[in-house]
This record gives structure tokens, sequence and C-alpha cells, in this order.
């Protein structure tokens, strides 16, 4: 079942880049006690993923941290090596936290999981965004054709 709004996000194992290298953190820790800006998506250095999606966010980092965002998170079904250099690609330092879920643990206890096999990508990440305040979801979007109901610009509304 897909995560809706008034949900707790799941607090699973989801991959991140230390300074020593790949490293594992509950999600739950990503969320205590704060609001965080998160979005997911299917696959790192992809198309609309790295022209739009990633980039909105990283342009708009300031707006929202200033609107009351404690942190902006970036999931996909990548590992955190992939995380990392496409993050440093996008110059997210400072503005986005990275995280991979490479064996979809997120993805799937949070019901966005979808299958992309018929175009060879396999099991990947629904488009979404959500504002998430002390792990509960307030507001919730994905795309349903196109590009535009995830992005920062209309998260930026519900932080208001």
């Amino acid at each position: 079942m897909t995560i809706q709004v008034g949900d707790r996000v799941p607090d699973v194992n989801v991959g991140v880049m230390t300074d020593d290298g790949p490293g594992v953190i509950k999600s739950g820790a990503l969320f205590a006690g704060k609001t965080v800006a998160i979005f997911g998506l299917p696959g790192a250095f992809t198309k609309t993923c790295s022209a739009q999606h990633l980039p909105g966010f990283v342009a708009n980092a300031d707006a929202l941290k200033a609107r009351g965002v404690d942190e902006i998170v970036c999931l996909s079904v990548n590992d955190p090596w992939v995380m990392d250099a496409w993050g440093k690609s996008q110059n997210t330092a400072g503005k986005v936290t990275m995280i991979g879920d490479g064996a979809l643990n997120f993805t799937r206890a949070a019901g966005l999981d979808v299958d992309l096999s018929d175009k060879c990508y396999g099991p990947r990440c629904k488009r979404f965004s959500a504002l998430v305040v002390d792990g509960v979801v307030k507001t919730l979007h994905f795309e349903d054709g196109g590009f535009g109901e995830t992005s920062a610009e209309r998260l930026l509304e519900d932080v208001n």
C-alpha cells in the first residue's frame, strides 16, 4: 500500500556517503524532530531527474529553508556512490542530502516502487515529493504524466 498523508515514514536502512565511504543509516533518523522536504525519483543522472527535478530543489533550497524546512532529501534507487557523484555534479552540498535506496528498503516499505522492466530499468521509485514533519507525512505529491506536481516549486506552496 502506498504511503499517504498522515502516515509515518518507514524506518529502514538507507545508504549515505560518509567521509569514510558508503554508510548505512536508519531513515527515521533523517526525519526525527525535523521538517523535511523529501523527493524521490526513478534514477540518478536520468533526463528529467537531472534537468528539472534535482536542480529545482537545489535552486529553491534557501527558499524552502527560509519557510521552515530543516532538511531536503533526495532519494533514488541507486547506491551511495552514484548518489554522491550525482550530487557533486549537481552542486547539492549544503543544500540537498543525497540518499541511496539501492536495496529499495524505503521505496518498497513506503509502497513507492514501480516496475520499469519493460524499459530495462527494473524496479524503481515513483516520482514523488512530500513534506514530512517529525516523521509524519503532511503533504504528498505524485506525477500523473509530465513533470511539475512533484517539483520544488510545488512543495514551496505547501510551506507557505
